[in-house]
């Protein structure tokens, strides 16, 4: 019985066809890398001070110092949350007293910004902050928002792939890009931040599901070994060349209305796309519609320049992936053996803490040093190379040599920050941008490093939990920045040690590289440093009722 890689095998593995399909669907991801990271400019949080109204009656000198000043970054600046009482220095200005001179400004009784706020224009002519006041007693909103479009991330990532399984993966892909396109533009018309951050949710829900069907069309497509570039480096290089477009839209629109509707541009144009991506033949195979596989098969060939033979699939002879038998594991099965437990919680802490870093950082952007538009277009330049590494790394360095250096890469510089002098801020944004390209390796070579630590009957799973880790993470990530509010080096001190805890718990993973993938639980490679009894030499049965073969040994470590 051949399987489908074998039936078409005559295509070859990197016609025009194949050249199309893995451009297409690497293109239609370059919406997802601005629609991500727009909230950097969306939500900016420009300079900003108490507005002291122009019909109060007072003096240059007293209007000059109606705000009490603060230390930050070891300078004096305007207060953002607080005045002096108005009614009281207004009574000063009529009786002709100087500020600092008559009155001690340190014993004047302070208030809120009753009145609202001054914001500086010099970088974003307006924004939701500015819009909706989202500082000072208000200032959690809008890393709430931030957290909303992660929630529902989280949330499409539990139905897409369900959603494409039913329904096909082109369907999904095309109706979810049409549902982060829609609803980013009916965020052009939020009236207030509960409607923004409502629309913010879905459009995280349409976000993740249009990448996770892309990236499953474009897997199922292409061979085995343009599968792999795709994966890795296709989809992740496009993401990143969307991520680029986001400062440079961002730098000629500086109304966040008018950005979100050059944002929806890009998408509307993928909707072309429909017409050149096929449907993914293992799919309709999987749903026994044959006949309609074998005309994109046909096509595909034409396309190439190749002679298809006349019948291309013949039922009987191809697997029905819809009647497989199922195998019966649960979530539980993650936790069943005190091996598969730890890999399960060392890796739901991997994949958090990754996704923490990555996302803390490409947040923070603009609160660094210089222009807040080219140190975004640096955050997103670095991925590239980034991608690369670790694209090499996974082809010729063992998996857990290379995830922890590229951790211990990214967590040292973060907590040398601290260390930097503040007249060489320059050099704190290259170590955050070095501590970026780090992290980002990391989170590129922990797909693959997962599904290979668990075995076939639970990997799908495993991947499954760890990844909604990472959507825990991303959700976390806002606040880590949040706290740099109350001390700058606070969110890299935290990043920089928790993702140097987990490069030291990266190196008692099992070592997977050059190793086949086990099929059963009792295959799985054994994490370091723990007793475990040892292994009868006679044959067990297992769960499912195959015989366990001999446990495969780690070389390294």
């Amino acid at each position: 019985m051949r399987d489908y890689d074998e039936v078409t095998a005559f295509l070859g593995e990197w016609g025009l066809f194949q050249r199309l399909i893995f451009f297409l669907l690497s293109a239609s991801i370059i919406p997802n890398g601005f629609n991500g990271m727009s909230v950097v400019f969306l939500a900016g949080t420009p300079e900003h001070r108490c507005r002291v109204p122009d019909t109060v009656n007072l003096s240059r000198a007293w209007r000059n110092h109606s705000v009490p000043r603060r230390l930050q970054d070891g300078r004096e600046v305007p207060h953002n949350c607080r005045r002096y009482r108005l009614a009281a220095i207004a009574n000063f200005s009529a009786l002709g007293l100087e500020p600092g001179r008559d009155v001690d400004l340190e014993q004047l009784e302070q208030e809120s910004c009753l009145d609202g706020w001054e914001f500086s224009q010099d970088v974003y002519l307006s924004t939701i902050v500015t819009e909706w006041n989202l500082v000072c007693e208000d200032d959690w909103k809008a890393p709430l928002t931030v957290s909303l479009f992660f929630v529902g991330v989280l949330v499409g990532s539990f139905v897409s792939g369900q959603l494409s399984d039913r329904f096909g993966r082109k369907n999904v892909l095309f109706v979810t890009m049409a549902m982060q396109t829609g609803f980013s533009f009916l965020q052009i018309f939020s009236k207030n931040f509960e409607m923004f951050a409502v629309l913010f949710f879905l459009v995280g829900v349409g976000q993740i599901s249009n990448y996770v069907a892309a990236f499953v069309l474009g897997t199922e497509i292409l061979g085995k070994s343009v599968r792999i570039i795709f994966s890795t480096l296709g989809v992740c290089i496009f993401y990143a060349v969307g991520y680029m477009l986001l400062p440079l839209f961002g730098y000629f629109i500086r109304d966040w209305r008018m950005l979100l509707l050059a944002l929806t541009v890009p998408g509307l144009l993928c909707a072309v796309l429909w017409w050149f991506i096929p449907e993914s033949p293992r799919w309709l195979i999987s749903q026994g519609r044959f006949k309609e596989a074998e005309v994109i098969i046909h096509r595909a060939a034409k396309i190439n320049g190749i002679v298809a033979p006349s019948t291309i699939f013949e039922p009987s002879e191809l697997q029905d992936l819809s009647s497989q038998k199922q195998q019966s594991h649960s979530i539980l099965d993650l936790f069943r053996t005190r091996n598969i437990r730890m890999v399960t919680i060392m890796s739901i802490i991997l994949w958090m803490t990754i996704s923490v870093g990555y996302f803390g950082l490409s947040l923070d952007t603009p609160n660094l040093h210089g222009d807040a538009y080219v140190n975004c277009f640096l955050s997103a330049v670095v991925e590239v190379p980034a991608y690369v590494m670790a694209w090499l790394l996974l082809q010729h360095v063992p998996r857990r040599y290379s995830m922890a250096m590229a951790l211990f890469l990214g967590g040292s510089v973060l907590l040398f920050v601290q260390l930097v002098p503040p007249d060489l801020y320059y050099l704190s944004t290259v170590l955050v941008m070095v501590g970026k390209f780090g992290v980002t390796a990391a989170f590129s070579m922990v797909y693959v490093y997962t599904a290979e630590l668990y075995p076939t009957v639970v990997r799908n799973m495993g991947v499954g939990v760890s990844s909604m880790a990472s959507r825990l993470g991303s959700i976390l990530s806002p606040y880590f920045i949040y706290l740099g509010a109350y001390d700058r080096f606070l969110p890299y001190i935290l990043m920089g040690s928790l993702t140097i805890l987990t490069a030291i718990l990266t190196l008692f993973l099992p070592e997977s590289f050059g190793i086949p993938l086990p099929d059963t639980i009792d295959q799985m490679l054994r994490v370091k440093g723990i007793k475990y009894r040892q292994t009868p030499s006679h044959t067990r049965m297992l769960k499912d009722g195959e015989e366990s073969p001999t446990v495969l040994k780690s070389t390294a470590f």
